[in-house]
């Protein structure tokens, strides 16, 4: 391990710890006393608050009431986390309180002139695929704070235009097709939904502690959302066609690659027109669809649309 890598992982092992000895060191990093020593000292001139305690029982400690030495990354670790922050330019609403500029400008100030100028040219070549986020979701930050509470929600969601009231345990939030969605258990149904974040216009976290951990509602989620009337599909489509899957697909999907590429699942009854509207993507790409009741709600949509455009 070379010395400045070697110093970059001591500021993280040594970030946790309030006392160390140099043969805590030593042992961790297979060096020698002298060398220890060494490494100390440069910890000190990058910044890091050390001090001696001497005596029989001599140790180090590190100054918690000061700021540490940053962490000391790579150029192509720097690039990495400056392309990661950009994708935050995207969202209207993160569940975190920040600014993306204000961090942005924080992440600039750490670098020199001419990496500030290597960054921007790339930013210029380099594209990413994102989904612009076009509307702002308020509770974001509340909804992931009941998560991590493991505690219950009274919402107002608009539905439809109006108004609606849930009791309801979040449990994941996730972004998708540019819109922000939380994931969590109806209490009064025991049923799982999936709410749209900017359609929540009120909410309030309850204190009483749940009684669903976070890893029980991940773990029963797809067992939750499958009705007793579910209903299984099989659709193959053509082998080249997996990449519209790997873009864009549910929970209650998955695919299988044998001697044939299909897409297997199950719907609900009612949300024939959802998954009809779905498998319209793939195009003549799709070979075979089961069962016949979601081939005809294909067909029919298939059909409205042609008419819609005939009319046009």
């Amino acid at each position: 391990m070379k010395k400045s890598e070697r110093l970059n992982d001591m500021i993280r092992y040594l970030n946790s710890r309030e006392f160390f000895n140099l043969q805590d060191l030593m042992d961790k990093y297979n060096i020698s006393k002298s060398t220890a020593l060494r490494d100390i000292s440069s910890l000190e001139q990058l910044g890091m608050p050390i001090f001696s305690e001497h005596g029989r029982h001599g140790r180090y400690g590190i100054l918690k009431n000061r700021l540490l030495s940053p962490i000391i990354f790579t150029m192509d670790e720097v690039y990495a986390l400056y392309f990661a922050m950009l994708t935050l330019e995207s969202y209207q609403s993160t569940p975190f309180h920040l600014s993306v500029n204000k961090l942005n400008e924080k992440f600039e100030n750490c670098l020199s002139k001419l990496q500030i100028e290597q960054i921007h040219k790339m930013k210029k070549v380099l594209q990413f695929e994102i989904y612009q986020h076009h509307n702002r979701s308020r509770f974001l930050d509340q909804i992931l704070k009941s998560i991590l509470n493991e505690s219950n929600c009274k919402i107002q969601y608009l539905k439809n235009n109006q108004k609606k009231s849930y009791h309801v345990q979040f449990f994941k939030i996730s972004a998708k097709f540019g819109q922000w969605y939380a994931t969590g258990i109806e209490l009064n149904t025991d049923k799982y939904r999936v709410f749209r974040c900017d359609r929540i216009t009120f909410i309030e976290e309850e204190q009483i502690k749940s009684h669903f951990s976070i890893d029980e509602l991940i773990t029963l989620s797809l067992e939750m959302y499958q009705s007793e009337k579910s209903i299984d599909f099989e659709v193959e489509i053509l082998e080249q066609a997996k990449d519209i899957f790997y873009k864009e697909h549910y929970p209650s999907m998955n695919i299988e690659h044998c001697h044939k590429t299909v897409i297997k699942g199950f719907y609900n009854p009612g949300e024939e027109e959802f998954i009809a509207n779905y498998f319209m993507r793939y195009g003549n790409s799709v070979r075979s669809v089961k069962p016949e009741s979601l081939k005809q709600a294909i067909q029919d949509r298939v059909a409205n649309l042609l008419n819609h455009y005939h009319k046009l």
